[in-house]
C-alpha cells in the first residue's frame, strides 16, 4: 500500500498545568496527522493507523464507492461486515480500532484512496494477540520488519510455530511466512506498510507491547 504521513500540528496539553507550579512544567505532545492508503480493485487487508474519537466505518470512510464492504474476522470467521450503499453503511457502528485489521473490497476498476485522520498513539501500547487466527496491525503508523527490537522494527512477539499471512493486493494472493526454530521460512521475514494489516496464526496467545514516542 502506498501511504503518506503528515504531522499537522504538535498540540501542547494542559493536563499538567495544575501541578506545574509545584513540580515544574509538564507537557504532553499530541501528534496529529493523516495517512493515505490506496486500495487496488479487489480486496486488501487494511488497518486504521491513527486514533480518532470515532473509529466506526461511518466516521472513517464517509465517502467511498457504492458496494464497498468491510469484513472483520472474529471467532474463526468473518462474522462482522458492513457494505456502503446509496450513501450510507449497512452497519455504521462497525469499528476499526488501531491495532486491529479488516478486509476491504474495492468494487470499482480504479484505485480507491482511504484517508485516515487522527492522533498518533504514544506511550506504552499493548495489543492482545489470541491463540489461533486473528487479523492484527501495528498500533502506530510505522512501516518495517514485523519482528525485532532494533530501530525501525515493529517488535511483534513472534514465537516458534507462528505463521503470518500477508495479502498482496496486486496479485490478490497471500504470501506465507513461517517462524520455526528461531527463523523465518516460506516467503521470508515479513514487513508491513503503514495502514496494512495481516493474518497471524499464533501458537500461543501473547501481548504485542511497544513503547512509542514521536520525539527522538
Amino acid at each position: 500500500m502506498r501511504t503518506k504521513i503528515l504531522l499537522l500540528t504538535a498540540a501542547l496539553s494542559a493536563a499538567g498545568v495544575a501541578t506545574s507550579m509545584a513540580q515544574g512544567t509538564v507537557f504532553s505532545v499530541n501528534a496529529v496527522g493523516y495517512v493515505n492508503v490506496d486500495v487496488n480493485p479487489g480486496f486488501a487487508l487494511i488497518a486504521n493507523p491513527l486514533q480518532t474519537s470515532n473509529n466506526t466505518v461511518a466516521a472513517l470512510f464517509p465517502n467511498v464507492p457504492d458496494g464497498t464492504t468491510v469484513y472483520k474476522f472474529s471467532n474463526g470467521g468473518f462474522n462482522q461486515s458492513s457494505t456502503f450503499l446509496f450513501g450510507s453503511w449497512a452497519d455504521p457502528s462497525l469499528t476499526l480500532d488501531p491495532g486491529d485489521g479488516a478486509f476491504i473490497s474495492n468494487p470499482t476498476t480504479a484505485n480507491m484512496r482511504l484517508t485516515f485522520v487522527g492522533e498518533v498513539l504514544q506511550g506504552t501500547l499493548s495489543n492482545s494477540i489470541p491463540l489461533g487466527f486473528s487479523i492484527k496491525a501495528s498500533k502506530v503508523p510505522q512501516a518495517g520488519p514485523l519482528d525485532g527490537n532494533a530501530a525501525g522494527e515493529l517488535q511483534f512477539p513472534v514465537g516458534d510455530g507462528d505463521t503470518v499471512y500477508k495479502f498482496n493486493k496486486a496479485t490478490q494472493k497471500y504470501t506465507v511466512h513461517y517462524f520455526l526454530f528461531g527463523s523465518w521460512s516460506g516467503d521470508g521475514r515479513p514487513s508491513v506498510d503503514v495502514g496494512e494489516a495481516f493474518f497471524v496464526n499464533k501458537s500461543a496467545a501473547a501481548n504485542w507491547v511497544r513503547t512509542f514516542s514521536v520525539n527522538p
